[in-house]
């Protein structure tokens, strides 16, 4: 069983929303293949334009996303349906990097890639509805995606500084947090093209209170010694399988996590460190377009 009841997220704070990465899903905001994709003529005007490594199958897409959807179910966690919009590419199936959630409310994302602009005019609406309220937004020429955002608790957040978040956005991102996060600036790597994209999580994915997943070559070492000094361990994802997101697991629990398939060093030490995984095919979903599980959603409310 991927999930069970009585973990200790829910059974310490069972009606706290909690601003980590891994306690357990009880709200998240996902925009399916159907609603992202749309259709062929779609999919040909964008994939070549956003670096897709290929164009995606659009039926076996929507196959694989019922999957992916049926896997984020199991916990019972309330699922917010993004519609589909003439303003948004193919990459707004990629949730994750419009918005931020904080105790104030949602924080809208600047985005560093300026076709995706419109999605989170968009997607906090659909939010706003669901009665979830705006803390603010990153403004130009701040730049912030939500990929570049982790939090560990909610005294402690991580952001990326690299192609996709600038300087100024960091800024106006702690100016919204407030003095009492402990916000830690990680210096990214330079991707190999400037339209491509390596996120913080990229290179990191927590997966319960005391442990994440980690590319260590990409990881600077004050960032390495930030988490231990916070208690957390670390699982290494092997060179092999880093190029095909090996490090991109979602924790939809304490140590219960979905990933993509065919990863089976990172599966294996994961499942040592006690992490129970379910696993989904991805290759139209997110290997074409370089989104992974955590990419596919946006966590808005975890207990």
């Amino acid at each position: 069983m991927l999930w069970q009841k009585n973990n200790k997220s829910t059974t310490e704070y069972p009606d706290m929303p909690q601003y980590n990465e891994y306690s357990t899903l009880s709200e998240v905001g996902v925009r399916s293949a159907t609603d992202a994709f749309v259709s062929d003529a779609k999919l040909d005007r964008d994939w070549q334009a956003l670096r897709f490594h290929a164009k995606p199958e659009l039926q076996e897409a929507i196959k694989e996303y019922a999957v992916f959807r049926d896997l984020l179910g199991v916990t019972g966690a309330n699922i917010v349906d993004l519609d589909a919009s003439q303003q948004l590419t193919i990459d707004s199936i990629y949730t994750r990097d419009s918005i931020l959630v904080s105790p104030n409310g949602l924080i809208l994302c600047n985005m560093g890639r300026a076709s995706r602009t419109p999605e989170a005019r968009e997607n906090a609406a659909a939010y706003v509805a669901f009665g979830h309220k705006v803390a603010g937004q990153i403004s130009a020429p701040g730049t912030l995606e939500g990929g570049d955002f982790i939090w560990l608790d909610a005294q402690h957040a991580a952001v990326g500084l690299g192609p996709r978040t600038n300087a100024e956005g960091v800024r106006q991102l702690r100016a919204l947090l407030g003095a009492a996060v402990d916000l830690h600036v990680v210096q990214l790597p330079e991707p190999d093209h400037p339209d491509d994209v390596l996120h913080l999580m990229s290179i990191i994915s927590p997966l319960d209170r005391d442990l994440a997943l980690i590319y260590r070559p990409f990881m600077p070492p004050d960032f390495v010694a930030w988490l231990q000094s916070l208690g957390i361990a670390l699982v290494d994802v092997p060179e092999e399988e880093y190029p095909t997101m090996g490090c991109n697991v979602l924790a939809i629990a304490p140590r219960c996590a979905i990933m993509l398939e065919n990863l089976p060093q990172v599966k294996n030490r994961l499942e040592q460190a006690g992490v129970t995984i379910a696993t989904y095919k991805g290759l139209e979903i997110s290997r074409k377009g370089e989104g992974g599980p955590t990419c596919l959603t946006r966590p808005l409310k975890r207990i």
